[in-house]
């Protein structure tokens, strides 16, 4: 009798880790999030402009003379587990610059991160690639900032990229604005 006892013990052990190990890879599937962040402005403070005749002319900058598209693209399906739709855009905002997801709906997976790389078609190196964090939502709008000195030029597309497995999800290359 001791040694069935044994038996069902592990295989309650071993049912309760598959059952654990089950809702870590499956459940990010069945899991959505989202976030609807606004598009990145710039803030312009309005002064009171004198007038009459010793008022100075003032130049007027508007927020839309200092926003503009670098880049944009869509998102690709790598296969039918691992898609994304919607547009990724390259803002420069003021002196600031920013990737933007707009209207996306991205595969959820564990420990996904969003990477700008230097090649195309889905395709990345860490070491040349510029890390911009953990993915915020998988569907929605948001905004990742850029790190200042970062070199756009040689960038070509963004990368979702699940760090746990090692797999892409979604990828888009990016052309002119």
């Amino acid at each position: 009798m001791p040694r069935s006892r044994a038996i069902r013990a592990v295989a309650i052990v071993a049912a309760v880790v598959l059952v654990a190990v089950g809702w870590y890879l499956g459940s990010p599937l069945f899991i959505r999030t989202t976030m609807d962040e606004p598009m990145p402005t710039v803030a312009i403070a309005t002064a009171r402009v004198p007038s009459g005749p010793t008022a100075s002319p003032l130049a007027v900058i508007s927020a839309d003379v200092l926003t503009s598209v670098l880049a944009r693209g869509e998102l690709r399906a790598v296969d039918s587990l691992h898609n994304g739709t919607g547009t990724v855009v390259l803002l420069r905002v003021g002196v600031k610059r920013f990737l933007r997801f707009e209207d996306v709906a991205i595969t959820n997976a564990p420990d996904v991160h969003v990477y700008l790389s230097r090649e195309t078609g889905g395709k990345w190196t860490e070491a040349t690639s510029v890390y911009l964090g953990p993915l915020k939502a998988t569907n929605g709008s948001f905004n990742y900032e850029i790190p200042v000195g970062t070199d756009l030029a040689p960038i070509h597309s963004v990368v979702v990229w699940c760090r746990a497995f090692s797999v892409l999800v979604t990828w888009a290359d990016l052309g002119p604005a």
